[in-house]
């Protein structure tokens, strides 16, 4: 099968290393209209355009990865979906309505929209998952969950205000709570927003809320309380606990560690996390994103063999968190705030 990346900055050159190490060498080509990450992007050994329509036209791609700013994801996606093109579309957080309609447009067609969920692939929330389905700790009945990383830190060789994460719209807070929520909600079940306090509380020079503070209640009667932010420095940070009825789970990423007590036991179960191959100028390791274009790749397959999508997340289920999104921000600006 023949990929085309489109989008040549950090995300499409990982999903270049991600195809190649699949083993698709010769079967990658890339499109950005930027000189610069062309050549950037060249270095792997893939041959890219400059033109979209010529890249479709002399690539013939099976399938896109779309990995532009937000704002470009539903124009591929949708010619994708009307030209038969699967494609894997990396975290969105705007146009949500066209997101829903694709999803609808596509039921009859033969193809594979893929949103990313990559959360779901690291070995921390595996590993949090399996401990919680085989009832390590008895029923689920909260969790405390916080995770940031100094914006600007995020892509050090741009000037932030470059980035597309310091705009309001794409902003690297509102952002990244779609994000975590795929992983959340498919181990605590879907969630309800029931209060959202965000604000600015640094000077950094961006127009965006670099925290938010969200209380959520889950369909299993769950109450998650999640912190997203973009100003831990200088490292990232990624912290849980999770209290169950008869244990606790506390997942670490900073000391890469999950571990578990519940009350048949003496001591904490520890499982140290694998860290992974993490490349330079990048902070997360290689092996999760592999993991999510290879069950992205193995969907399209099935898909053309007439089998069913294998991919664990769907366009519905984006919608879903983006409209927990919204409700939360609606919450937070004083409106049906259900914390008052």
């Amino acid at each position: 099968m023949r990929y085309l990346v489109i989008g040549l900055g950090s995300m499409g050159k990982r999903r270049i290393r991600n195809l190649m190490a699949l083993g698709f060498v010769d079967d990658v080509a890339g499109f950005d209209l930027r000189k610069d990450r062309r050549l950037e992007a060249e270095g792997y050994g893939v041959k890219t355009y400059a033109n979209f329509e010529e890249a479709v036209r002399q690539h013939n791609p099976d399938a896109f990865l779309i990995s532009t700013p937000p704002e470009d994801h539903m124009h591929y996606a949708y010619f994708a979906a009307n030209n038969n093109i699967s494609c894997f579309i990396e975290a969105s957080v705007i146009h949500s309505e066209e997101i829903r309609k694709l999803s609808l447009m596509i039921d009859s067609k033969k193809i594979v929209m893929a949103p990313s969920c990559t959360m779901r692939f690291f070995p921390g929330p595996e590993k949090i998952k399996e401990l919680v389905n085989n009832n390590s700790i008895g029923k689920v009945l909260n969790y405390n969950y916080q995770t940031g990383q100094y914006l600007p830190d995020w892509h050090p060789w741009e000037d932030i205000k470059d980035f597309y994460v310091s705009n309001k719209d794409t902003g690297g807070c509102r952002e990244i709570v779609p994000f975590e929520l795929a992983w959340l909600n498919d181990i605590f079940g879907r969630s309800e927003p029931l209060a959202c306090v965000r604000r600015k509380l640094t000077e950094m020079p961006a127009d965006i809320e670099d925290i938010y503070h969200c209380l959520l209640n889950h369909s299993n009667d769950i109450i998650g309380n999640i912190t997203i932010e973009v100003i831990s420095r200088p490292r990232a940070t990624r912290e849980m606990r999770v209290l169950g009825s008869s244990g606790e789970i506390i997942f670490s990423a900073d000391s890469g560690q999950v571990r578990y007590i519940n009350t048949e036991m003496n001591d904490w179960k520890v499982f140290n996390l694998d860290t992974g191959t993490v490349e330079n100028g990048y902070i997360n390791p290689e092996e999760p994103y592999i993991k999510e274009i290879r069950a992205f790749v193995d969907s399209v397959k099935a898909v053309k063999k007439g089998l069913e999508s294998l991919y664990p997340n769907t366009l519905q289920d984006d919608y879903n968190v983006l409209q927990t999104l919204y409700k939360l921000e609606s919450m937070s600006e004083g409106k049906d705030d259900l914390s008052r």
